[in-house]
């Protein structure tokens, strides 16, 4: 951010204040959760830091009093994910937390540590399983688990596994349709998903009070090198029972919950009980405002009851992919029951007012948690909200549409925008209704009304600057880190847009580069403009010279298939030589393509789009 941009951020007003000492007067009462938090505390390096990737130096200001422009709430939250280093879960089960928004879990086998969700990039990953190694010895990696299908539990992988261990088959162990999961939502919609994920973690914030502070579900991303390494056992069944590295483990598949692909599983041997991202200390996303399939509440609810009657009983410690422990039989009981009842809860209350015929977000203005659950500050709104829950289990059910004929074919935003400023009696109008929403502290109001203006003229200064300044506001009443970082980075991004490029300014390729060569093909077809290839008809055989493999490719409709097999003239390349044809970084000739199916090769790569990753989210 410029030291101008940065000047125009404004400080919390009167109405903001007063919402927080609401906040303040509501809070339950201290749970031990610090004391939880630093449990078994081992050792960390200073500040977390991992040189280009992570460091929690930014984050020191949580060490004073809070400020005006942080909800009381969040603070709470942030200093508590603020901690970082290696724990001692149990003996011969360790974490490594803070070192990324997620944790990395060791379990001590026969001959070396079995590594649990290997973070977001390999950088930090690789710094943890130093931590670990100087402190408990220089044991090899002997097998890696995946809970689930979110690229912060997979993509660092390579920071503990090398290719050499990758070639020998170390076991990589993830449940059933992992591959195919994180796939959709990391390739087929990586492009725009990445895009909204920079609001959603506040990835281009400054971190500081007025900026991004916490995510909720840890302190932030990291930002080294992800990679997407398939697994090579899968999980298939509640049950099922592996032994790796001399440790027995037992599975519980939870598909459909947190992520798609998902599950929980014990140790028996040390009496320990991994709920991956199914329990954690705060409300869940049952819908990620990033953007992802929604997320089934009552299947949650369920698996999370079966885990509670499953393991429980044998059960001294229960960790998360998120967090801190719980120890003892007791509260773990407690915590899994009220967990299980949250999401079961709102999924139960959304309905029931669905069938009295109100629509989302007439339900969403008006849910509330029952008192026991308010109580408890696991179950409060630090990235998942009932309000975005809600709408959530609103849309599973009954889909975007309210039912409401008006609302079935509306305007788009920019259309929408001229008719309502028109509507107002033009732009002058609309501010000025702006500013007196503003100055009473409706600053939902001030933002959408305002922001018609600025979709209907993204050039308006005004218009910009007073959207901007409700976001703000609203941005630092918001228990979510999600929701603030939403807020914070629209108002960062009215106040200063990004200029625009005469070419996509692309992401990253690293997920596509270690993708198996079928899955590779499957996402080029989400590239294929369906309007430039018109009536077109293209076939040829992909021939991979690296893995071997052989595919029939043909375009018909409009639409890209591959099977399999031969297909016509072969292009031969490597999957890597094909990224660089589908990103623009070679041509056909510098990509060394042989074979006489080239040309075909380079009609296909001609009509597949490159995405740009900066395009506008707050204008349009």
């Amino acid at each position: 951010m410029s030291e101008a941009n940065a000047d125009a951020r404004k400080d919390a007003t009167a109405a903001t204040r007063a919402a927080h000492e609401a906040v303040a007067r509501t809070l339950p009462p201290d749970d031990g959760a610090f004391e939880l938090a630093r449990r078994g505390f081992i050792g960390s390096i200073p500040d977390a830091d991992v040189p280009g990737a992570w460091s929690q130096r930014p984050f020191a200001f949580l060490d004073a009093e809070r400020p005006d422009t942080i909800n009381p709430s969040l603070w709470r939250q942030a200093r508590l994910n603020a901690l970082h280093g290696l724990f001692e879960v149990t003996p011969g089960v360790y974490q490594v937390r803070g070192f990324d928004i997620s944790n990395i879990t060791f379990v001590e086998g026969r001959e070396g540590w079995i590594v649990i969700d290997p973070l977001t990039s390999a950088q930090p990953a690789a710094a943890a399983l130093q931590l670990l190694r100087d402190t408990k010895g220089d044991r090899p990696v002997t097998a890696v688990i995946y809970t689930h299908s979110h690229v912060d539990h997979y993509g660092g992988v390579m920071g503990v596994l090398s290719p050499d261990d990758i070639a020998r088959g170390v076991p990589i162990v993830a449940p059933e349709g992992f591959l195919q999961a994180a796939v959709a939502e990391n390739v087929l919609a990586g492009n725009v998903m990445s895009r909204r994920a920079t609001y959603m973690y506040g990835g281009l914030l400054p971190k500081d009070p007025r900026g991004h502070v916490d995510s909720g579900l840890g302190k932030g991303t990291s930002t080294g090198k992800v990679a997407l390494v398939a697994p090579n056992v899968s999980v298939t069944h509640t049950g099922q029972v592996l032994t790796l590295d001399g440790v027995e483990i037992v599975f519980q598949v939870t598909p459909d919950t947190e992520a798609p692909a998902e599950m929980n599983f014990h140790f028996p041997q040390f009496g320990a009980l991994c709920m991956a991202e199914n329990c954690t200390c705060h409300l869940h996303n049952l819908y990620t405002p990033r953007g992802a399939q929604v997320r089934d509440a009552k299947a949650w609810s369920f698996y999370i009851d079966e885990a509670l009657d499953m393991f429980a009983g044998a059960s001294d410690v229960m960790f998360a992919s998120h967090h801190w422990p719980r120890w003892g039989e007791d509260p773990i009981r407690a915590f899994l029951a009220k967990q299980r009842d949250l999401y079961k809860y709102i999924h139960d209350q959304t309905l029931r007012m669905a069938n009295h015929g109100m629509n989302g977000p007439e339900i969403a203005e008006v849910l509330r948690l029952p008192p026991t659950l308010e109580a408890e500050w696991h179950t409060r709104s630090y990235y998942g909200t009932l309000s975005h829950n809600a709408k959530a289990v609103y849309q599973k059910y009954l889909g975007w549409f309210d039912g409401n004929p008006a609302n079935l074919n509306k305007h788009p935003p920019e259309a929408a925008g001229r008719r309502y400023v028109d509507a107002m009696g033009g732009p002058d109008r609309v501010l000025a209704e702006g500013r007196r929403a503003f100055e009473a502290g409706d600053y939902r109001w001030t933002a959408e009304i305002v922001g018609h203006l600025v979709f209907a003229d993204p050039a308006h200064e005004a218009a910009r600057a007073l959207q901007a300044d409700a976001l703000e506001q609203m941005g630092y009443q918001a228990e979510s880190g999600p929701w603030r970082d939403f807020y914070l980075t629209g108002a960062q991004e009215l106040r200063k847009p990004r200029p625009k490029s005469d070419t996509p300014r692309q992401a990253s390729a690293g997920q596509l580069r270690t993708l198996p060569a079928d899955n590779l093909l499957d996402a080029l077809s989400v590239r294929l403009n369906g309007l430039a290839a018109g009536a077109e008809t293209i076939g040829l055989t992909v021939a991979f010279t690296d893995t071997g493999e052989r595919f029939a490719v043909r375009v018909e409709n409009a639409v890209l298939h591959h099977r399999a097999g031969e297909g016509g003239p072969a292009a031969e390349l490597s999957r890597g030589d094909l990224v660089d044809l589908v990103t623009g970084a070679k041509t056909v000739a510098e990509a060394g393509v042989a074979g006489d199916g080239a040309a075909e090769l380079a009609r296909l790569v001609s009509l597949l789009d490159r995405f740009d990753l900066w395009f506008e989210i707050t204008a349009p």
